[in-house]
């Protein structure tokens, strides 16, 4: 039988439980260094995934998270991320573990093996037409990662595969197939160091373009988050600051003014009446905060917005 690459013996595997404890810690670093490079390799499908999934939020709908084990783990941290750092609505990302919370505390591995699961998780969900399904799977063969995509298309949801083989069935299903395509992991089939780390990268990249897309970002600021603690009220009172130009205690105010929107208080700066004609700004320009100040500027205000 051919080894999928990720089952494969790493080329400085050989003799590695013999090798003093730097050496080891060396050869993992470059292992993983090497396995992150991958996603270059992969930066137009990823691009395209991103667009898939910004389009479903844009137009109301949802993106979906399926996978199990170690890939599940990195398709719940770019997921669970997403509602604080872009603003994402909570109700509109859903997460869908092989075994349920319990993976949380116990990654069993027979339920990555758990089709019917995947199969009413999805049905669950209410998953439909227009929604977006991102599965995850290192090798790419996963049943429940394999189960969730087959159930999505097959209610019109747009599928998204992230995997670490090429023509793997997770791939050739989905309607964009991702190949991480990373080294051999130098201790065989632990597909939780170089293929994860790989994973997290390339989810982190699509979510962020997919944000991107829908006007959360604006000079490298992630303009729509939700500010529900000290550090991020501070974080976004710098970022109103430095996009409009005032001053921490002006942006503060304005901030309070806005309700803790970094986007309509650096258009209230920027001269827009009220808290509804800004929105009504962001709301004409698609959320982006670029163009809605263009459209304030196009209207007549004359003050320094930064842009």
């Amino acid at each position: 039988m051919t080894l999928r690459r990720t089952e494969e013996q790493h080329r400085n595997a050989q003799g590695l439980d013999l090798e003093a404890p730097r050496t080891v810690l060396r050869h993992l670093a470059e292992a993983q260094v090497e396995a992150a490079s991958a996603v270059h390799d992969a930066i137009e499908t990823i691009a395209k995934a991103a667009e898939a999934a910004a389009a479903s939020l844009r137009s109301g709908n949802r993106v979906a998270y399926a996978a199990a084990g170690s890939s599940g783990l990195m398709a719940l941290a770019d997921a669970l991320e997403l509602p604080g750092t872009f603003g994402i609505p909570r109700d509109r990302i859903v997460v869908m573990l092989a075994g349920g919370t319990e993976a949380l505390v116990n990654l069993a591995g027979a339920v990555e093996d758990d089709t019917e699961e995947a199969r009413r998780a999805v049905a669950a969900a209410g998953l439909g037409e227009g929604d977006c399904l991102v599965a995850v799977s290192a090798s790419g063969s996963t049943p429940y990662a394999v189960a969730a995509i087959e159930e999505a298309k097959s209610r019109g949801v747009t599928t998204i595969a992230f995997a670490n083989n090429a023509g793997t069935p997770l791939v050739s299903l989905a309607d964009i197939g991702v190949v991480l395509a990373t080294p051999p992991e130098l201790i065989a089939g632990s597909t939780r160091m170089g293929a994860g780390t790989a994973q997290k990268i390339a989810l982190n990249m699509m979510s962020t373009l997919m944000a991107v897309h829908l006007g959360h970002v604006h000079d490298g600021y992630m303009i729509n988050l939700h500010a529900d603690n000290i550090k991020l009220r501070e974080r976004a009172a710098r970022m109103v600051a430095a996009i409009s130009g005032c001053d921490p205690q002006q942006a503060h105010r304005r901030l309070g003014e806005a309700g803790g929107s970094v986007k309509i208080a650096v258009l209230l700066e920027a001269g827009a009446t009220d808290g509804r004609a800004a929105r009504a700004l962001l709301d004409s320009s698609g959320q982006n905060l670029r163009a809605a100040l263009s459209l304030l500027e196009g209207h007549g205000a004359s003050r320094k917005h930064g842009t």
